[in-house]
């Protein structure tokens, strides 16, 4: 895909990620719009790269809807819509043990939030033969996240309708990606600098991750993997359930040994 003078929308894109992501695609030449329920930090960030800034709540389908409207009547039809916005609570006692709210949360962001944008873009992509999604989900929705049962179910489920619509509409000439990095040094993971991260292995800044995703949406590359050791698990995984689960629950004990707990912003420095 050439970016040059597309009308991309990225969601939860006034920080982190998605704030990276605005920087690269708008320099690669898109027409962003900056959506966040964070409407200050949008305006910041799209006064930065000349973009249209729009206060989103992406687990409101209506703010969808009034996203994409008032895309379109500013730059005209969405070439790219980037379902970006997650947030992680971790769990306590147990796998199940994260209350109602949280797992509401995560399903609604990590997944219908997904599905709203589909909805709403959908069918006119489908009307010109043309358009890109392209969606946030993690390496934990295709390995898992220790310590984080309702992130790592949310995640598997984002894969799973990436993949469901690249299955029904990849030949109507609509392009998917799903991101699955791993760890982000974001202030998901407790970073304010992400620069205080840079001598952690595997832990990439939000720059090093937009970058790894511009270059594959040019690709127009289905599975984006900006830490590329994650294929090698999921081949690991695959090749032997048993062992991978046995792997998975002596590194879990290992964490806990060494920090304690589960927290997410400690042992992933430890990983």
């Amino acid at each position: 895909m050439d970016l040059r003078r597309k009308t991309t929308v990225i969601t939860g894109a006034a920080s982190g990620i998605g704030a990276a992501l605005a920087r690269h695609f708008a320099a690669a030449g898109a027409r962003v719009v900056v959506a966040d329920i964070d409407g200050d930090g949008a305006i910041s960030i799209a006064d930065e790269i000349g973009g249209l800034a729009v206060r989103c709540n992406v687990t409101l389908e209506s703010d969808i809807q009034a996203l994409v409207r008032t895309t379109e009547a500013h730059f005209g039809p969405i070439d790219l819509f980037c379902s970006n916005a997650g947030l992680a609570r971790g769990e306590g006692a147990h796998a199940a043990s994260a209350p109602d709210d949280v797992w509401q949360a995560c399903w609604q962001v990590h997944v219908m939030a997904h599905v709203y944008a589909a909805r709403a873009v959908l069918p006119g992509m489908i009307d010109r033969g043309q358009g890109y999604l392209l969606q946030m989900a993690s390496a934990a929705g295709l390995l898992n996240q220790i310590g984080d049962a309702a992130y790592s179910a949310t995640k598997h489920a984002a894969v799973s309708f990436a993949e469901s619509l690249a299955i029904s509409h990849g030949d109507q000439g609509i392009r998917i990606s799903v991101i699955c990095p791993k760890y982000v040094a974001t202030p998901l993971l407790g970073y304010d600098d992400p620069e205080t991260a840079a001598d952690l292995p595997g832990v990439l800044t939000p720059d090093a991750l937009a970058q790894t995703v511009v270059e594959g949406v040019r690709r127009e590359s289905f599975l984006i993997l900006p830490h590329p050791q994650v294929a090698a698990y999921i081949r690991f995984k695959s090749a032997d359930y048993d062992k991978w689960l046995a792997s998975m629950q002596q590194l879990r004990a290992r964490l806990i040994d060494q920090t304690g707990g589960t927290d997410l912003r400690v042992m992933h420095k430890l990983v």
